[in-house]
């Protein structure tokens, strides 16, 4: 048994090598039916939730709310014991992920998002699919009860928080990062706040890190603050403003330091390949990283019509961004071609074959984990691509990968 739930193929941009921005324009949402607002049904049924609730079992979701109750994502729940199933090439993820739950579910629309506002037409929350999988809903003192056991010797190298955009939000992540360092030492287990900035002050970010949290991330997810607001903002009738997710992300450096804040950036929604990056070296010089996801058409979303970032764009987006993270390469040095795609990484051939063979460029990017700062907690299986066609590896890319990574690359290496 797999743990991903291949529901539908992506369309494929068989044109190009990349997405450009005029191909990538989301549907408009439609209006929600008033009995189907805010998760109106589920909360008149008030069917209370009895232990774990697994996606699509029932015909309607129970009402279930955060912090007595979470959701995680389907490789964290099979790792937990909670869910069975088996993933590809690797035995479980490192990260636990959380994300809060309410019957109103997320207030946003943003249009590549599976958890977004528009699908409570026809979806309830808590059965909504996300970056793939389901995430099913599971009381948090079960969780906490089952890694509390054995911490040191947990699978996870990380705990993370992941906010939605709901008036409880804030108060509920604290609730729920307390419940955890109550039992469970952050030295032991690290913890990482996924931020909501459009309801959060400096005063919210600074209590995440005096409640315990170790790392505090931005979603910006699109590269310019046009593309923001094409896919998060005034475009899709969503309440998000790049200016204040910007607000936030300057407190997160004040407030934790340096590679101790992040930015989530989705590479293939419109951008450049010189924007992305150009993101990628703000990150750098305000002294953050960022955690990289390839765009891949949600299910339920409002770009599921859209094609999937191509496997030569994001290769080449995915090996810049690793030299600019980790190996002081700077995005000036850097050549582009008129349509703003990487041409010269900046690096010798012999420098850059290796960089390349090492194979770390092409993992999942996110939080560190306990191995090395270059790889990731944060491994998501199969969050922004099929098993079939991998994008972000989850694991470390073996000799056949590396050489279906050089053929998707396409530049030429010479060893020197």
């Amino acid at each position: 048994m797999g743990c991903i739930e291949n529901k539908t193929s992506p369309a494929t941009n068989t044109d190009s090598d990349f997405n450009a921005w005029d191909e990538m324009q989301p549907r408009f949402p439609e209006k929600t039916p008033k009995d189907r607002r805010n998760g109106a049904h589920v909360k008149d049924a008030d069917l209370p939730p009895e232990g774990v609730y697994l996606p699509n079992n029932n015909y309607q979701a129970p009402h279930m709310k955060s912090p007595e109750y979470v959701q995680l994502s389907t490789a964290a729940a099979i790792t937990l014991g909670i869910m069975g199933g088996r993933m590809y090439g690797c035995e479980c993820t490192r990260c636990l992920n959380l994300l809060l739950t309410y019957p109103e579910g997320c207030r946003a629309n943003c249009a590549y998002c599976g958890l977004a506002r528009h699908r409570e037409a026809d979806r309830d929350y808590a059965d909504r699919n996300f970056i793939r999988v389901d995430w099913p809903a599971v009381p948090m003192a079960e969780i906490i009860d089952i890694v509390a056991s054995d911490p040191e010797n947990s699978p996870f190298h990380r705990m993370c928080i992941s906010m939605i955009t709901h008036p409880r939000s804030e108060q509920d992540t604290f609730t729920v990062l307390e419940q955890w360092t109550d039992r469970i030492d952050p030295g032991a287990i690290p913890v990482s706040i996924l931020s909501n900035p459009t309801t959060m002050t400096r005063e919210d970010v600074q209590r995440t890190r005096d409640l315990g949290a170790d790392i505090f991330t931005v979603a910006l997810d699109a590269a310019t603050p046009e593309l923001f607001d094409r896919t998060r903002g005034k475009g899709v009738q969503s309440p998000h403003k790049w200016s204040k997710y910007w607000e936030i992300l300057e407190d997160a450096r004040d407030i934790f330091g340096p590679q101790k804040f992040g930015a989530h950036i989705i590479v293939g929604m419109g951008e450049t390949e010189y924007e992305v990056l150009k993101l990628v070296q703000d990150l750098v010089d305000l002294g953050g990283h960022s955690h990289m996801f390839c765009f891949f058409p949600e299910q339920g979303s409002l770009m599921d019509h859209l094609p999937a970032t191509p496997r030569d764009q994001w290769r080449r987006v995915q090996l810049a961004r690793y030299l600019i993270d980790y190996r002081g390469v700077r995005v000036d040095q850097m050549r582009f071609d008129e349509l703003g795609r990487v041409k010269d990484y900046g690096l010798p051939d012999s420098e850059l074959s290796g960089v390349i063979d090492e194979g770390i460029a092409f993992r999942t990017s996110g939080c560190p984990g306990k191995f090395q700062d270059d790889i990731s907690a944060c491994d998501r299986p199969y969050g922004d691509s099929p098993p079939s066609d991998i994008a972000s590896y989850p694991f470390q890319p073996k000799k056949r990968d590396m050489k279906r990574i050089r053929r998707q690359l396409e530049i030429p290496v010479r060893v020197e």
